[in-house]
């Protein structure tokens, strides 16, 4: 065999030794950048008053990954929230699970690559924020209770209240006689005795001159009776 056949099969050997280190290098950084859990991420948003949930893939090497959301109760799947398919990116894939959180819930984020990622999570559990997305409107004051409207004196109330005290006031005058009448009579009589006492009445006048004249004429015949009595003596 000649010395240049053996360089050639030399040559051939390192080449494929090369070519096999290559492709096992490739394969091996290959498969590191396809199955790190790392590269997924989940956040719970807002967006207008709706919740979300949001993956992201950031997988250079393109794999298809199957997310499932979970949502956890006491450390237990309650129930299962979605499932989705997201193709990584350099720049980052994004996907979408509508989910109106409640604050402060907990969720479960499963990754599926085949061959590379087998059913894992994302650690740790999703949180959701402590304030929800749709603010709980507050309760309205309530109006005041109307007040039942106060009765309106009519206008014969205040002509009856009026007439009471005139009633009142003519009983009274009406009742004032009848109570001086007692009182009034004596008074009557006392002034008749004192009217007499004096002789200011009328007839007392009339009494004196009568009783004048008998005296006159008394006193006249005692007179004439005196000389007839005397004359016959005398003769």
């Amino acid at each position: 065999m000649s010395i240049s056949r053996r360089n050639a099969r030399r040559s051939v050997r390192i080449l494929g030794l090369a070519s096999a280190s290559a492709a096992l290098v490739l394969g091996v950084s290959g498969q590191a950048l396809a199955c790190n859990i790392s590269e997924f991420s989940a956040e719970a948003v807002c967006t207008g008053e709706k919740g979300q949930i949001v993956v992201k893939d950031v997988d250079p090497s393109g794999q298809k990954a199957t997310v499932t959301v979970f949502l956890e109760n006491n450390g237990a799947d309650e129930k299962k929230i979605g499932e989705q398919v997201v193709t990584g990116s350099k720049q980052g894939a994004t996907i979408v699970f509508d989910e109106d959180w409640a604050p402060g819930a907990v969720y479960r984020v499963s990754v599926n690559v085949p061959r590379f990622i087998n059913n894992k999570d994302i650690e740790p559990n999703l949180t959701a924020p402590a304030t929800a997305c749709k603010k709980e409107e507050s309760p309205s004051p309530k109006p005041p209770a109307a007040e039942s409207p106060k009765p309106t004196p009519s206008a014969s109330a205040p002509a009856e209240e009026s007439a009471s005290p005139s009633a009142s006031a003519s009983e009274s005058s009406a009742a004032a006689p009848a109570s001086e009448a007692p009182s009034n009579a004596p008074s009557a009589a006392i002034g008749d005795s004192n009217l007499a006492e004096t002789g200011a009445n009328s007839n007392t006048g009339l009494i004196a001159g009568v009783a004048g004249a008998l005296v006159v004429v008394g006193g006249g015949a005692v007179y004439f009776g005196m000389r007839r009595r005397g004359a016959k003596s005398g003769s």
